[in-house]
């Protein structure tokens, strides 16, 4: 025996995902994935042989060597967070759970006020300077309306009370939520924002606020209510993301959209308490390019106690299913107060602006991801993308919603990778039909066929905290395109059980610029792995959602589920609590 591996894995479906060598005898890229019999064996975090069983046990085992029948389950690359938010994760654990089924239980106005009741009371809420729930969604509640400063004046009036809207776009104060943010009739939108009113405006005034914000109006309020959490949640907020991604099968994450101080902080947690995956970290790009330093983010490739910055990421419009998007064509039903013809709105008004981030950061060699749901907002990217010239690394347009096909064949021309946030077509499918974009537009939100067409790669996000990070989810919505109501949205966009797998595995590494390391299971890269209870590629399309996250392992170690003393465990962070806020 020359070597010795430290664990050999047999027994199983092997899905390898090699884009090149002797994949057709070794599974992958075949239409149903790996061979019964095949082994993957590892050595020091690394995968140094993948191929027949018994050349696996010949070769690679010893007398210290773990060897593990997988009992017929599937063994795939660990799955790769193309785009989410790792505070966010952590965050949805820690606030009340506004969420509808399936992954809460609010349905109405009357549920929604008694979840942030019975949160104010227990350990974490009782300490909270705020009262904040996370995940109401108006879509689902039966009202069909956002919650207003009098529904939560029922819930405290005494205490400041947020409820966020799960697109994280949007949110509703109390009226001592208002006060503390001196929101008043007097006080103007901000420019990229709304503040709600409860009547016309009759100048000199603007209009009493009802409580619901908009975007840059609603930044402040989260801002302030998440800075008021007990600072003992606030240092466990990116250790508690890293371990419930690890449980959803995921090595490698995103803190996409963080401030310069929360990097550090991410920095400093890391090397205190190391995670249990790797974190790709990007910057709001408007603090990075108002730094006096010519690289305040420290963008590298290599990663250092498991986190890495890769560049910036630029918000340039809201949420489709919160009416805040930049549409070039109106909304089938407008929000309250607005008029026929209301297209949404851009967060950034100046293409100018936007044209000198993207070319600055192309310049300083920074990766570029952009916020952009609304096509007027692809518009306005692919405008400053086609000016700045190709990165280093894939610039990034993200969740690309409502892209138009004309965009998607610039979007080939200029090297713009999509990243689809697929389980739009779950979670708002039916009501992109009935109010957002009616039924003809609808049918190609998160358009994968239109760009697979095209020869381009794309990945497939969570973005988390806005739905969880549940890759089994955003697997089974690319290849069945149902609605909750069952409704199969647009079948021409529906892509096969391999490409989707692909989307968040060996296209999400090259979306990084880290397919030779990750992404596959290939001899030479890491022991990025995932078991799950069945095989995507030969269940039935409908039971993929079925399937189970049984084991995630990074670099050979397993992660989840946790070893009592494992990686993910450990004391809170000495590090400075993080300044928390979403830009999903």
């Amino acid at each position: 025996m020359a070597e010795q591996a430290d664990l050999i894995l047999h027994g199983g479906d092997i899905v390898t995902l090699a884009e090149h060598g002797d994949e057709r005898e070794h599974g992958g890229e075949r239409e149903h994935g790996g061979e019964r019999g095949d082994a993957v064996a590892v050595k020091d975090g690394t995968v140094v042989f993948v191929g027949p069983e018994r050349e696996a046990l010949e070769r690679w085992r010893g007398p210290h060597t773990v060897v593990r029948d997988l009992g017929g389950r599937a063994l795939l690359p660990g799955f790769i967070d193309a785009h989410g938010h790792l505070g966010g994760i952590g965050l949805q654990t820690v606030i009340a759970n506004l969420l509808a089924d399936p992954d809460g239980d609010v349905t109405d106005l009357a549920s929604l006020k008694d979840k942030l009741r019975s949160w104010a009371a227990d350990a974490v809420g009782a300490d909270s300077e705020w009262i904040i729930g996370f995940g109401y969604d108006d879509a689902t509640l039966t009202e069909g309306r956002h919650p207003t400063r009098d529904d939560l004046d029922e819930v405290s009036t005494e205490r400041p009370v947020l409820a966020i809207h799960q697109s994280f776009h949007l949110g509703a104060v109390n009226s001592l939520g208002l006060k503390r943010l001196r929101y008043s009739a007097a006080t103007p939108d901000p420019e990229g924002g709304v503040i709600r009113r409860r009547e016309l405006a009759v100048p000199p005034s603007y209009g009493e606020p009802d409580g619901v914000l908009e975007e840059k109006a609603f930044t402040p309020a989260s801002d302030l209510a998440l800075a008021g959490l007990p600072e003992r949640e606030l240092l466990m907020l990116f250790a508690t993301g890293a371990a419930t991604a690890a449980s959803f099968g995921f090595t490698t994450v995103q803190e996409g959209g963080t401030t310069l101080a929360n990097l550090q902080a991410l920095r400093d947690t890391a090397a205190a308490v190391p995670f249990p995956v790797d974190v790709v970290a990007y910057v709001k790009a408007d603090e990075a390019m108002s730094s006096a330093l010519d690289d305040p983010i420290g963008v590298s490739d290599t990663y250092v106690n498991g986190v890495r910055a890769a560049g910036v990421k630029l918000v340039l419009d809201g949420s489709p299913q919160g009416r805040t998007a930049w549409l070039g064509k109106p909304y089938l039903k407008p929000p309250a107060g607005q008029p026929e013809d209301y297209c949404g709105y851009p967060a950034v008004p100046d293409g100018a602006v936007v044209a000198k981030q993207v070319g600055t950061a192309v310049e300083r060699g920074w990766q570029v991801l952009a916020h952009v749901n609304g096509d007027a907002a692809i518009d306005q990217f692919v405008k400053a993308v086609a000016a700045a010239g190709p990165g280093r690394r894939p610039t990034v347009a993200i969740h690309a919603q409502t892209a138009r096909e004309d965009q998607i064949d610039e979007f080939a021309r200029l090297g713009i990778l999509p990243s689809f946030f697929s389980m739009h077509t779950y979670y708002w499918g039916d009501w992109y039909r009935g109010t957002v974009l009616g039924e003809e537009r609808a049918q190609d939100i998160s358009p994968a066929r239109w760009a697979l067409d095209r020869g381009l790669r794309y990945t497939s996000h969570h973005d988390a905290p806005v739905a969880l990070p549940n890759s089994i989810a955003v697997l089974s919505s690319q290849v069945t395109r149902r609605t909750r109501s069952g409704h199969v949205l647009g079948p021409h966009q529906r892509v096969s059980a391999l490409e989707a797998v692909r989307a968040i595995t060996i296209d999400a590494a090259h979306q990084y610029g880290e397919q030779d390391r990750k992404g596959s299971i290939e001899v030479g890269k890491l022991a990025d792995l995932v078991v799950l209870s069945a095989n995507p590629l030969t269940v039935d399309p409908e039971g993929i959602r079925d399937i189970e996250v049984i084991e995630t392992i990074k670099a050979g170690a397993t992660v989840h589920p946790p070893a009592p003393a494992g990686r993910a465990g450990g004391a809170p962070s000495t590090a400075p609590a993080p300044h928390w806020g979403c830009s999903c």
